[in-house]
């Protein structure tokens, strides 16, 4: 699992969150938010590719953003509890994770386009080339 994307609401013009970690494996898409107690406000879990969640396991609520592969918002779930299911959206092509309230906070609505950027960090006054953001065929790291 990787670090260091932001993820920012173009049309509102509103911040989702600054501390957003990519689960784009198989190993760190499956484990997600398990064993975690709670979720950091600007925190978050963008997991690249999935259509689909569940909080079996998990001690907290969150909500959920489902976002096709332009980035635009295709469905929403907030307030989602622990040991839920957010059923297969076939127009999602990734799913986030945010703490409670983030959607509400933000004014996010289906149809919204959001912008998904690295956050690069300097490392001796170079950028930090293992910050990447992952691809899919046909995405950009923004919309």
């Amino acid at each position: 699992m990787s670090e260091g994307v932001y993820v920012y609401n173009k049309t509102k013009e509103s911040f989702l969150a600054f501390r957003v970690k990519v689960a784009d494996r198989t190993s760190s898409r499956l484990i997600g938010l398990l064993g975690k107690r709670s979720l950091e406000p600007d925190c978050g879990l963008w997991i690249f590719p999935a259509n689909a969640v569940h909080t079996f396991g998990m001690q907290f609520t969150i909500d959920v953003i489902l976002i096709d592969k332009n980035f635009r918002v295709v469905g929403l779930r907030e307030l989602l509890g622990p040991f839920r299911i957010v059923g297969p959206n076939f127009r999602a092509e990734s799913v986030i994770e945010l703490p409670a309230h983030t959607i509400f906070k933000s004014g996010t609505e289906v149809g919204d386009r959001l912008e998904i950027e690295r956050y690069e960090r300097k490392i001796n006054g170079g950028l930090d080339p293992s910050a990447e953001v992952p691809s899919s065929e046909g995405a950009k790291a923004s919309a």
